[in-house]
This record gives structure tokens, sequence and C-alpha cells, in this order.
């Protein structure tokens, strides 16, 4: 799960795909490029929350020595959340998992030399999660006159599914929660800002009816599980990052076809000591393969970004108030060159 945080919202309706201007494809020196398995040192990576089945492709990609193939000498997974995008920037972390938005304002806030180079979600989780028999929210209407529990990191996302749908914030009544659903199930709220792959699955398990509202289908689609790196390293590392994603997007294909294994790594190895629940981690392994995969990955491959999914992704930061170009946000470039370099991973 991605902690998100937002500066004040603008509101502004959604842009269409074609009305934005596209210059994802960023620089670097092609001299560095190499094929997988050079030499470039320790690899540290800043997961963007605690180690449970949402980051299988990495433990995949460490557990079968790919990123030692890949020239890594060894792979340190820090467990978050954590603040990403200061690690990346700092040096302190080769690479980070984050969210558009988050690198978006720390690139525009505090000029934080950083840029989103593939992702792992095609499709983001969010959701307004309600009970079936009780609010059961199927549209954006239905929250008109609804209590709606919102982390205090996610409003600003919540006000722009708002906005995007016609909805006033005097229209609801947002609740500050924490991030335990238990106030949805004892009415405290008529619906809650959820994860598909996370509360919906926990409360089905318990044998509640729920009713997902995703903000991907409402107005709200972008990419996530975004994988941050720093202008420099791309400059100077380019090779490493290039290997990096090589390795990973091994882990990931691993990880897709392989459930069973990957929650046998999450539940016994990685995420040990959070005593983790196997049928739990299974169901959302399952769940998040449905955003991992889609007809552009079936095309283009794991991780890709389209300039369709940067389109949408621009256009849903705008329409949470933050406002910056493709080109300051997004390079492609890399993970194109991974994919040319490497056709076999089209298979």
């Amino acid at each position: 799960m991605t902690v998100l945080s937002f500066s004040t919202p603008r509101f502004v309706a959604v842009l269409t795909a074609a009305a934005l201007a596209l210059t994802a494809c960023g620089g670097g020196d092609d001299s560095a490029a190499t094929s997988a398995g050079g030499d470039h040192g320790a690899l540290t990576v800043q997961l963007s929350w605690v180690k449970d089945i949402e980051f299988a492709g990495e433990y995949f990609a460490d557990s079968k020595g790919y990123y030692k193939e890949a020239g890594f000498s060894s792979v340190n997974l820090v467990a978050g959340p954590g603040s990403t995008e200061t690690q990346v920037a700092s040096g302190k972390s080769l690479i980070g998992i984050s969210d558009p938005i988050t690198v978006a304002q720390a690139v525009n806030n505090e000029q934080a030399p950083l840029k989103i180079i593939g992702a792992t979600y095609q499709k983001n989780p969010f959701t307004i999660l309600s009970l079936a028999n009780k609010a059961n929210i199927t549209t954006p209407k239905d929250l008109a006159g609804k209590k709606i529990g919102v982390q205090t990191g996610n409003e600003g996302l919540f006000k722009a599914l708002l906005a995007v749908n016609g909805l006033k914030e005097s229209d609801v009544t947002i609740v500050p929660v924490q991030y335990d659903p238990s106030v949805l199930t004892n009415g405290e709220v008529d619906g809650y800002l959820a994860f598909v792959t996370s509360e919906s699955i926990t409360l089905k398990q318990r044998g509640f009816q729920v009713q997902n509202l995703p903000f991907a289908d409402n107005g709200l689609p972008f990419v996530t599980e975004s994988f941050v790196v720093s202008t420099d390293s791309i400059n100077t590392k380019r090779a490493a990052l290039k290997d990096f994603l090589y390795a990973t997007i091994r882990g990931w294909k691993d990880a897709v076809a392989d459930t069973d294994g990957a929650v046998d790594l999450a539940v016994k190895n990685y995420g040990k000591t959070l005593d983790l629940d196997a049928a739990t981690q299974k169901l959302q392994a399952t769940e998040a393969n449905k955003l991992i995969q889609s007809d552009e990955t079936a095309t283009n491959g794991l991780l890709t970004i389209s300039d369709q999914a940067i389109a949408t992704s621009l256009a849903t930061l705008k329409a949470s108030g933050v406002q910056i170009a493709a080109g300051d946000l997004f390079d492609t470039s890399l993970i194109a060159e991974v994919y040319k370099d490497h056709p076999d991973l089209l298979k």
C-alpha cells in the first residue's frame, strides 16, 4: 500500500489524453547502456510499504539471484513506509517505490531531482469501500449525503474524486480516520477510502459483503507503485538502473505466473516477522495481478508506462492540484532500452 500526501487541491476538469503534450522519453548517455551483468555494487531499494505480497516481483528477483546476475553484489529491500523521495534524492537508495503524485510534489515543492522510470501497477488500487447491505456506494453520485472515512494523507485524492465527478466537498461529510476499516463495519462511516487489494479483501474474509467504487474507473486513473530514481543516477548509473529494471521485470514475470510461490516468499521469508496470513496474501496477489497486467503490458511488457498512461496520470495529478510536465516527471527511455536489449522478456 502506498500512502499518499497532497498539497491543497486546485480542482480542474481532467484533461483528455490527446490534449496533453508528452515528452516522456528522457535523455542520458547512451554510451552507458549495457546489457545485464555489470558490476554495480550494493543495491538498496526503498519500498513503499511493509514487506507483504505487494513486492513479490522484487522477492523473486532477489531470491532467484536475478539482481546478482545483473551485477549487484548485495540486495537490501528496505521496508516502508518511509521518506522514499528523500532516500532516493540523497543517494541512500538507488531506487524507491512511490506514486506519481508524491514524486511530483517533491519535484515541484522541493526541487527534488527525481524521475519515474517504470511502474508495477498499471491501474491504481484506490477505492471507496462500503458495505453492500448498508450504504452500497456503487456510483460517485451515491457519495452525496454520506460520511466517508478518509486518511489525512489521502484527503486531496478524495477531494479530486469528488471534483471530477461534479460533486462539492459540502455534498459529503469527510471523517478523518486511520488505516483501520473497523470504522466502516461498526457504522461510524458509510464509506472508507481503501485499497481493492487490501481492506476490501480483509472484510470479505471476515464475512462482510462489500461494494467497491474504484477511483481508476471513476475519473482518476493513474499508474502507481512507481520506480523513482534521481536524475543524477540516470546520467551516471544508467547501466545499473537498466540492469535493475531487467532483473525486476524477470522477477515480476515469475510472480504473476506463480502466485503460490509469491505467497511463500512473502509469508515464510521476506514478511516472516509480520505473521502474514497465507490465504489473505494469495487473494491480494490475485487481485493485484489484475492491476499489474493490462493490454498495454501484454504488448509492451511489464512495468512499462505508455504515453496514454502518462497522460491520464498527469490529468489525475492536475485534478489533485499538482501540475507538472511529462518530461519533468517521467523518463521511459531506460525501460524502452531494456526491452529492446532483451526482447525475450516479451515472451
